[in-house]
């Protein structure tokens, strides 16, 4: 049986190269049992997510976004209070992971998808505080963009917005930014890329990728952040051999 110190060890050590100034307060966000049976591991951490948890018997569950951020929690209101009791009751420790789990060059969001479409010369891209946190490179193939969407829309179970730019009929140069990550767009002209992949695009872009002729393709906030923390799972499975679940929440953005 594993403990939460060697999980909060492990994870510290796992992420510890990844140096931007995160809003989210990364690491352990509530403190609960020392002894680990069963992790759970979702996206989002919200109540519905909190009461499988729990009916699922977790000692531990680890999310991207988690509910401590900048200043962490000020004001207990009726929503967090409710959040908080659930995990209080259950004893269950809550752990967070936000950018590095965007920018991990193996089992990151972006890392993932990028091996999800086979990328081919693969170098980091985007920088946010500093440091790139998405991944651009080659197609194995050039393609369409309603083939590509369709081949996100596969192998992450969501729906793609797609914004046509000026190489619709023929994508070889992405660009990779999970969830919501519609700022890369003009990086992606400067780089003569021929589309974006990103999680959700918001009003104000659709003008600039028309105007660059950047093709986007928004796979959703949820299901492009899916792919890290299924990644997470997968090695902490291995490494530690303790039962792991994933909760699927999903949002429908």
């Amino acid at each position: 049986m594993i403990t939460r110190q060697d999980l909060c060890m492990y994870l510290t050590d796992l992420f510890a190269d990844c140096r931007h100034q995160d809003h989210s307060n990364n690491g352990l966000q509530v403190e609960g049992q020392q002894k680990i049976r069963k992790i759970a591991f979702a996206v989002d951490a919200c109540q519905a997510v909190f009461e499988q948890a729990v009916q699922r018997q977790a000692q531990m569950l680890i999310v991207h976004h988690g509910i401590s951020w900048g200043g962490g929690i000020k004001r207990i209101t009726a929503c967090q209070s409710r959040r908080l009791k659930t995990l209080f009751s259950a004893d269950i420790s809550l752990i967070a992971y936000h950018l590095p789990l965007d920018a991990h060059p193996e089992i990151g969001n972006n890392a993932v998808l990028a091996k999800l479409l086979d990328l081919q010369g693969r170098v980091p891209f985007f920088e946010y505080d500093g440091e790139p946190i998405g991944f651009c490179g080659i197609l194995p193939h050039a393609t369409n963009v309603t083939t590509l969407a369709q081949l996100l829309e596969h192998e992450l179970g969501g729906r793609c917005l797609i914004l046509p730019g000026k190489n619709k009929h023929r994508l070889v140069q992405v660009g990779i930014v999970s969830g919501g990550g519609a700022d890369a767009i003009e990086e992606c002209a400067k780089l003569e890329l021929d589309c974006l992949i990103t999680g959700e695009v918001t009003h104000q872009y659709v003008h600039i990728a028309r105007e660059l002729g950047i093709t986007v393709i928004a796979g959703g906030h949820y299901a492009t952040e899916t792919t890290g923390i299924k990644a997470l799972q997968q090695r902490i499975a291995a490494d530690f051999k303790v039962a792991c679940e994933f909760i699927d929440c999903p949002t429908g953005l």
